[in-house]
């Protein structure tokens, strides 16, 4: 399975972006961030894109390049949090690679987020409200679709890694 691509799923704050660069490195393959490639397309970062034209919007615009991604092979990518929230997502993700749901609770990205202002729907008093209900929303749909379920909470970006690496098949023998 050498030209597998590794999508990492989860929500904000879990570390996908941090351990899909560590990742993508490791494996000596391309990193691409969805969020990232959003920006770039539309040359306007993602707070923009909601506020011009909504959630929808920016939705429609991340289907499709997760679409477009998921036809490339051989590489890593960091998912924004929503994209489970697409039926169309979900199947592009888990038929053209090895899913990854990087899980954390809800105190945890409080923390790892607290600081962050490029997170449209985080600017709110009612932070952890959000992101417990978008948890609760989005948690079994991580699940429907995830290969591989690592908690980083309790593991480090190198033991999330490791393990990647061994349930890919990609260790070295």
């Amino acid at each position: 399975m050498p030209l597998t691509n590794i999508y990492l799923i989860g929500p904000m704050g879990a570390g996908k972006s941090t351990i899909g660069r560590m990742l993508a490195k490791e494996l000596a393959r391309p990193f691409l961030d969805s969020d990232h490639v959003i920006e770039d397309r539309s040359g306007a970062d993602i707070p923009w894109i909601f506020d011009v034209e909504g959630e929808q919007g920016f939705r429609d615009r991340e289907s499709q390049v997760i679409e477009e991604i998921c036809s490339q092979k051989g590489l890593v990518m960091a998912t924004g949090g929503g994209v489970v929230g697409r039926p169309e997502n979900r199947r592009n993700l888990s038929s053209n690679g090895f899913v990854v749901y990087l899980s954390a609770p809800v105190t945890i990205q409080l923390q790892r987020t607290e600081k962050d202002k490029r997170r449209p729907l985080l600017q709110r008093p009612d932070r952890e409200e959000v992101l417990t209900r978008l948890l609760e929303e989005r948690d079994p749909l991580y699940h429907s679709i995830a290969d591989l379920v690592l908690d980083t909470e309790v593991l480090s970006p190198r033991q999330v890694i490791k393990r990647i690496i061994q349930a890919v098949g990609l260790g070295r023998e």
